[in-house]
């Protein structure tokens, strides 16, 4: 499970984020590309969710990370 606690500087602000677990496999990019982004070794959200299909392709890339390295701190 992610830990808000190890979130990445990079992700943008809200409820999403990915964490220091992230193994960089792009499931989360390839699932959600207009929110997630890689950087160096891992990925980051890069735009928050605001439809309810944004919110479920974020909440599939979630549950989806083998790394379980996306969060949802519901912020």
């Amino acid at each position: 499970m992610a830990d808000k606690a190890n979130r990445h500087k990079e992700n943008v602000a809200g409820a999403f984020y990915t964490d220091t677990q992230c193994s960089m496999c792009q499931l989360c990019i390839d699932s959600a590309p207009e929110h997630f982004k890689a950087e160096e070794d891992h990925a980051v959200v890069q735009k928050q969710p605001t439809t309810d299909e944004e919110k479920t392709r974020c909440q599939e890339a979630m549950d989806s990370c083998p790394a379980q390295a996306i969060g949802n701190d519901g912020a």
